[in-house]
């Protein structure tokens, strides 16, 4: 609801100021901020996260009520909101697609600040990952200058397929630390999971931002992904590696709602043959940064992770 509210504020902001390309230059400016808050917001969290006590969905209000007791995860908290106050605006100015491709340049701030201040060492492979979206970025700025204003007219069956689909897919990975072969990069799972919640909410945002009324089932949608994201996106903190986590829920989040620009809202993928090609060539080069992201899980930390299930998410008295 809040997402709707900002859309409708900002809304008459950019029709009030002259041309498409000062609306679009202020959508950026307010992705690039989202962008950055929302980082630096992950990894404020995950410090909280990690210091909090173990995440329980059978007791959802205990849980965030420890959450929010560790001062870090309260300071991450606070600035993810102003971030989605700017998230909201960009989606209110810009096509959904090129929105959240814009978002995805997280990636490069999150390296940079999760390396130079919060102590995570980046390999190399997580470095090539980070060249190759802030690559990407690159070309789908220069490839995305023709495409004009912002449409939330959609086809409720297509959204429908799509928004059951992504829900399916976030619970196969919110459930699939019951395989062994997969158990040990479980904290990345579920940060995937995460990520699919949040972008099933902002699609439901989209599709509501022109009809709130009309749109109450939508807004009930949205609500019950964030609050699944939340509780998924804590507890993936608490059991994945911090970068890879974040990333992987970065990723799920943008290329969920960049897919539904296109297969939904009916965002251009470009004006001729050319463009779209650069464009897809850009998508599929944030995905495969977002694989480089998580580091090669072996055997040894197969074992570990098995051995400290027990004492994970522990039922309280």
């Amino acid at each position: 609801m809040l997402g709707v509210l900002c859309g409708r504020c900002f809304a008459p902001v950019g029709a009030e100021i002259s041309g498409f390309s000062d609306a679009s230059g202020l959508g950026l400016l307010c992705a690039v901020l989202s962008a950055f808050g929302t980082n630096l917001s992950f990894l404020f969290k995950h410090r909280g996260a990690v210091a909090a006590a173990d995440v329980d969905v059978r007791h959802p209000l205990h849980s965030t009520v420890d959450l929010f007791r560790s001062k870090w995860w309260t300071i991450g908290w606070s600035i993810a909101v102003v971030a989605f106050v700017a998230h909201a605006a960009a989606l209110s100015l810009l096509p959904l697609s090129v929105a959240q491709a814009v978002l995805s340049g997280g990636f490069v701030l999150l390296a940079v600040l999760a390396e130079r201040y919060f102590g995570f060492r980046l390999g190399r492979r997580q470095w090539v990952g980070v060249t190759l979206v802030a690559a990407a970025l690159a070309l789908l700025g220069v490839t995305g200058h023709a495409h004009k204003g912002s449409s939330a007219d959609y086809s409720t069956a297509a959204l429908i397929l799509f928004e059951g689909g992504a829900v399916g897919l976030g619970l196969v990975f919110t459930f699939s630390d019951r395989f062994d072969r997969v158990r040990a990069q479980r904290g990345v799972l579920l940060g995937a999971a995460a990520g699919l919640g949040f972008g099933v909410s902002d699609v439901a945002i989209k599709a509501i931002s022109g009809d709130v009324a009309g749109g109450l089932h939508w807004i009930a949608l949205a609500v019950c992904a964030a609050i699944f994201s939340f509780f998924a996106s804590a507890r993936s903190l608490q059991v994945g590696e911090g970068v890879a986590v974040i990333a992987v829920t970065s990723v799920a989040a943008n290329m969920s709602s960049i897919l539904a620009g296109v297969l939904v809202f009916g965002d251009p993928m470009g004006r001729d043959a050319l463009e779209v090609a650069a464009r897809t060539a850009g998508f599929v080069m944030v995905l495969a940064g977002a694989v480089l992201m998580p580091a090669p899980v072996r055997a040894a930390d197969a074992v570990k992770d098995d051995q400290s299930d027990t004492r994970i998410a522990p039922a309280r008295a």
